[in-house]
């Protein structure tokens, strides 16, 4: 890695830390200078603003996900399982949910959709592999599967990145699932409770994931 490569890698991981720790909003470009002990023409020769960091180091997370997500495609795990593992390794970590809610800020739209899009660009040619990997071992049967991917992707985050869902609302996703590829009844029935243990895990004491 060159020196200036490294030097902005640092500045990212230095940010990533200072909004894990206080939120993005509560973070200041001059906090991250001082932590960095740059100089503040330093910090814009990289950035052009506090905003480009924050897409930048979403864009860090998401490849840090897609590591995670390529470990479990290429791992001898049922395909089924695959497919929602790597769903859940495209998700932010519970202490990243402050950085991930400064994307849903009124101002910041555009860059929520460009990252949106980037992220569906990891994840939707690692999918298709493994619903491939399905249909070879008969467990899976149909065609056009980026797009079945696509939809799935766009299903899911619909229902469940609020944290707010129904126990008829994961019926209706693993139904759907099931038939978006053509499976078996009940091949993802295991997704239930998966879902419920995952979200009951990332709330607080006192709540539950998903509305009865």
């Amino acid at each position: 890695m060159k020196k200036g490569e490294k030097r902005k890698s640092e500045l990212l991981q230095i940010a990533y830390r200072l909004f894990v720790s206080k939120g993005y909003e509560n973070t200041s470009v001059d906090e991250i200078i001082e932590e960095a002990k740059i100089a503040k023409g330093t910090y814009y020769y990289y950035f052009e603003s506090k905003e480009q960091m924050l897409e930048e180091v979403i864009g860090m997370m998401i490849d840090k996900e897609a590591g995670a997500a390529s470990d479990i495609a290429s791992s001898d795990m049922p395909v089924p399982q695959k497919i929602i593992g790597i769903i859940a390794a495209f998700r932010p970590a519970p202490d990243e949910h402050s950085i991930e809610g400064a994307l849903m800020q009124p101002e910041n739209a555009i860059m929520h959709r460009k990252i949106k899009l980037h992220l569906v660009d990891k994840c939707v040619p690692m999918l298709s592999e493994v619903v491939n990997e399905g249909i070879g071992q008969g467990i899976f049967d149909c065609d056009h599967v980026p797009e079945r991917v696509r939809m799935l992707l766009n299903l899911s985050n619909d229902t469940f990145d609020e944290g707010q869902f129904s126990e008829n609302d994961v019926a209706v996703f693993i139904d759907m699932a099931e038939k978006l590829f053509g499976a078996a009844p009940g091949t993802m029935d295991f997704i239930s409770g998966l879902i419920t243990k995952q979200y009951d895990n990332n709330l607080p004491e006192g709540h539950s994931g998903g509305e009865k």
